[in-house]
């Protein structure tokens, strides 16, 4: 619905028609009002039938509470499409449709009796979008937040990049029961440092073991080979060095399967909303 769309609602006279039709009284006030200017449609209500004043007031006060609650529903649903959409005006406006259709049918209850199986109703839709919404919203933020891990591991440094595209099979110790291949990625301001305390670290670090494997503009990543009984002892004294242990297992085909992995996460996000 546009935003400069307005709807006027407009009580007339049977009589402005020679026949004191509904029918004529609409066709008059069509050809009075062109398109130019709108469009005119019917409107049909109930014929008002009279109960209580106390059940009038109460329902009166249900339905200005149902009204605040279907306020706070469509803002948390445009709140929602603004931080899914990034702000674009276009996209929301996509996604906002009015359903403008109402009809009622009266049979043998009255008018009061309507107006509270009406509220009844409302409510229950309320409480079902609001619900919808919630689980659309938390679905929708939790592969936003994969899809970030996923797209963190392919562009961060090697403290905390994927490194299914760095590492060979080579350089790692593998299917052995003693010995055991760390990869250890040091800031470049204190790999001197590294280098002249790793083997000493902890007893059993195999010596001149260090190799390095890669660099960037922040750290260097080296693998160091341990027998396993120190790998604990060792793991946790790289951390109070402030060097990072990272978890790596090496798998044959690792790399294509991030790739996959990161394809389908990015189409999951498309989709859910």
């Amino acid at each position: 619905m546009s935003k400069n769309t307005r709807f006027l609602l407009i009580s007339l006279p049977a009589s402005i028609s020679p026949s004191n039709s509904h029918d004529e009284a609409l066709t008059a006030l069509r050809s009075a009002v062109t398109t130019d200017y709108g469009t005119v449609f019917p409107f049909s209500i109930p014929e008002f039938k009279i109960g209580t004043l106390d059940a009038l007031v109460q329902q009166a006060d249900e339905l200005a509470k149902l009204e605040a609650g279907c306020e706070a529903v469509v803002g948390k649903v445009g709140d929602s499409l603004r931080t899914i959409l990034e702000g674009d005006e276009g996209k929301i406006a996509q996604q906002k449709t009015v359903n403008d259709s109402q009809s009622w049918s009266l049979g043998d209850i009255g008018y009061l009796q309507l107006l509270i199986q009406s509220a009844r109703t409302r409510r229950t839709e309320v409480t079902s979008i609001d619900n919808q919404v919630k689980d659309k919203y938390n679905s929708y933020n939790q592969i936003k937040t994969n899809l970030t891990s996923l797209q963190r591991k392919q562009t961060g440094n090697l403290s905390n990049k994927s490194l299914s595209n760095i590492v060979p099979a080579s350089l790692l110790v593998q299917d052995s029961d003693y010995l055991e291949t760390h990869l250890i990625a040091v800031p470049r301001t204190i790999t001197k440092d590294f280098l002249r305390a790793y083997e000493t670290l902890t007893p059993m670090v195999v010596p001149r073991s260090a190799v390095q494997v890669a660099a960037d503009d922040e750290f260097t990543l080296y693998a160091v080979t341990t027998f396993k009984k120190h790998s604990h002892e060792f793991i946790h004294k790289c951390r109070e060095s402030k060097w990072t242990p990272r978890d790596f297992k090496y798998k044959e085909g690792g790399k294509e399967e991030e790739s996959k992995e990161l394809e389908r996460v990015g189409k999951e996000e498309k989709k859910i909303w």
